[in-house]
């Protein structure tokens, strides 16, 4: 399993997901006003995002609970997505695009991007320096220091 296979496959599977690079949202957050920056959802299992996530992200692993996370939210508001890889947060991106969220972005890459990158992971308030690694296959993809055991 390489990341550009990964990567190209998503793009694949997902042609009409808009794919936001770790670059770039790492800029918009260093860069924007809290109103103006995007709301993360994180769409991995509860035991996944226990173990860390992107600092202010909301938990939101169904359909429903993406819904209720963006309840009263403009469809206006720019959201990012994520997941360990990207194709459940690319999913859940094209299931809101379907319900009128206009600027909705995945994380290319996803956490596991993010955390081989260097970047921060939280646990609640904080810092850690390991991700859940989904599974034994994907998660191979994941820096071996940065995989929780």
């Amino acid at each position: 399993m390489f990341w550009s296979t990964t990567l190209k496959m998503i793009r694949a599977k997902f042609p009409d997901v808009a794919q936001l690079s770790t670059d770039s949202l790492q800029t918009w957050l260093d860069e924007s006003a809290m109103a103006e920056r995007p709301l993360l959802l994180d769409v991995r299992e509860k035991e996944e995002y226990e173990v860390s996530h992107l600092m202010g992200a909301i938990s939101a692993l169904t359909e429903k609970e993406a819904l209720q996370a963006m309840e009263g939210v403009s469809r206006e508001k720019p959201v990012v997505l994520y997941c360990s890889v990207g194709y459940r947060s690319s999913e859940m991106a094209g299931f809101l695009q379907k319900e009128g969220f206009r600027k909705v972005y995945n994380l290319e890459g996803s956490i596991f991007a993010w955390a081989n990158e260097g970047r921060p992971v939280y646990r609640g308030g904080e810092r850690v320096h390991k991700v859940h690694p989904y599974d034994r296959v994907w998660g191979k993809l994941l820096k071996k220091a940065l995989r929780a055991k």
